[in-house]
This record gives structure tokens, C-alpha cells and sequence, in this order.
């Protein structure tokens, strides 16, 4: 009877001793790695819930890369619309002084090689690609935005509208902006676009008018209703950036909050395991 009782003083002492040195390598590999949980069958509801959490930190990786992407194609098209607007703005002094009744013939007709030299470099500015070998102005399309035809006469060739980013949470924004929403626009009742007008204006000046000096006085409302547009889509695109900011900020806090709810359930409380080992 005593070798029985001593025997299991000792196996019980052993197991003690077992489940003792067990936890004692859990505590110091949970000190060591900061993380409390090393199986899920440590806690399942937290290590459940922590895969839930480390699923939306890579989701939330994901949508900040679009949104810098985004961010970037945005920030060349306003430069892009900058640039047009500048061009436009230059065009818009040839033609004022190609509106003086004074000029001669020769005099008109170098402003208007001048306004056709800018209108080919805007059609380039057009079709610049974007971080996705699209073109700038041309949407979802693939190959130039705009192309001339025979007539010389721009054509657009992109897609309706620009892709739209997932940013998160359902919200989203479009990356671009399309030729037709930077470059068309209406004088009056008649609809037209800023190429059109350009090479009404240019092969006039160049002797394709009775009377140039008029049309350069007519093309200036185009030009002035280009300038608008062109103002109106940078207001947009301003919109885009700041809407892409403010998404930024509230994934940061959300992740920031993930971080915190993660340190909760499978962080390690040092000094909590420092006293228990």
C-alpha cells in the first residue's frame, strides 16, 4: 500500500513537473514572440476572429495600393489639364491678335501655323499613357485617346468613362478623366470640341476663310468655353484627390483600431507573463 501511494506521488509529481516546464516554454515563447496564442486551439473564438482581423489588414494593403495608384493617375491628369489650359490660354492671345484688322494675310496665317502646331502637341498630351499603358484622356481604351483621320480632324477613340478603383468598404472613384469630359463642350446651342475649334480657327487663319479676322473674333467663345471646362474637370479631379485623403485617413484609423483589437486577442502581456514564469 505505501509503494503504491509513493509511486503516485512521484508519477503525479512528474506530471506536475511536465505540465509546469510546458508552461514555462509557453510563457517564454510567448515573451519572446509577442504572440500569446501558438495553436488555434489555444483560444478558437480569438484566433477565429484574429484571422478575420489579419484578412482585413491585407485587404486594407490592397486598397492602399490602388488608391496610390489612383492617386498618382489623377494628380498627371490635372497636370495634363494644367497644360492644356496654358496651351489654351497662349492660343487664346494669337487669336486675339489675329482678330486685329490690321494684320496682313501672312501675318494671320503664321498665328494660325502656330495654333495648328499647338493642336497636334495637345493631341500627343492626350494620348500620354498612364501608370496602366492607357492612355491619359482615353479611359478604359486601349491605344491613343484621340486619333486624326483624314481630314486631319481629331477623333476620340477611348471608352465612355474611366475605371473606377476600389477603395474599401464599397466606396470607389475613377482614376481619370476621358477627353469628352475634359475637351467638350457647347458655344450656344451648337456642341463641339476644343480640337475642332483649334482647326476651324487654324486653317481659317491660314486662307480657308473670306474672312479670317472675323473667325478669329468668333472662335474666341470656343476658346473661352474650353478654358471653363477644362476649370470645371480640375475642380473634379481636386474632389477625387481630396475623397481619396480623407479614405486614406479613415483606413488608417480603422487599421490602427484592427492593431489595437489584435494586441487584445493574441498579444502578449509582458509583464503579466514575465510574473507568471
Amino acid at each position: 500500500m505505501t509503494s503504491i501511494s509513493t509511486n503516485t506521488f512521484y508519477e503525479r509529481s512528474n506530471q506536475s513537473m511536465a505540465a509546469l516546464r510546458a508552461r514555462a516554454e509557453g510563457l517564454q515563447t510567448a515573451i519572446s514572440t509577442g504572440n500569446k496564442l501558438t495553436r488555434g486551439s489555444d483560444n478558437p473564438v480569438a484566433a477565429a476572429r484574429l484571422r478575420v482581423l489579419a484578412r482585413a489588414d491585407s485587404s486594407a494593403v490592397i486598397d492602399a495600393d490602388l488608391a496610390a495608384s489612383a492617386t498618382a493617375d489623377l494628380l498627371q491628369a490635372d497636370q495634363t489639364l494644367s497644360s492644356v489650359g496654358t496651351a489654351v490660354i497662349r492660343i487664346r492671345e494669337l487669336t486675339v491678335q489675329a482678330a486685329n484688322g490690321t494684320l496682313s494675310p501672312a501675318q494671320r496665317a503664321a498665328i494660325g501655323t502656330e495654333i495648328a502646331q499647338i493642336r497636334d502637341q495637345l493631341v500627343q498630351l492626350a494620348n500620354t499613357p498612364d501608370n496602366y499603358g492607357h492612355a491619359l484622356l482615353g479611359g478604359e481604351g486601349f491605344g491613343a485617346a484621340y486619333t486624326l483621320n483624314a481630314a486631319g480632324a481629331a477623333i476620340y477613340t477611348g471608352s465612355a468613362a474611366a475605371a473606377q478603383v476600389p477603395l474599401g468598404d464599397g466606396q470607389s472613384v475613377a482614376r481619370g478623366i476621358t477627353g469628352p469630359e475634359a475637351l467638350n463642350f457647347s458655344v450656344g446651342s451648337a456642341s463641339t470640341d476644343l480640337f475642332a475649334v483649334l482647326k476651324t480657327l487654324s486653317d481659317a487663319l491660314q486662307g480657308a476663310a473670306l474672312d479670317p479676322a472675323q473667325s478669329a473674333r468668333d472662335a474666341l467663345a470656343g476658346l473661352d468655353a474650353g478654358l471653363e471646362t477644362l476649370s470645371t474637370q480640375q475642380t473634379v479631379i481636386g474632389a477625387r484627390l481630396n475623397w481619396l485623403d480623407q479614405t486614406a485617413q479613415r483606413r488608417e484609423q480603422t487599421g490602427f483600431l484592427r492593431s489595437q483589437e489584435e494586441a487584445g486577442q493574441g498579444g502578449t502581456d509582458l509583464s503579466l507573463a514575465v510574473s507568471q514564469l
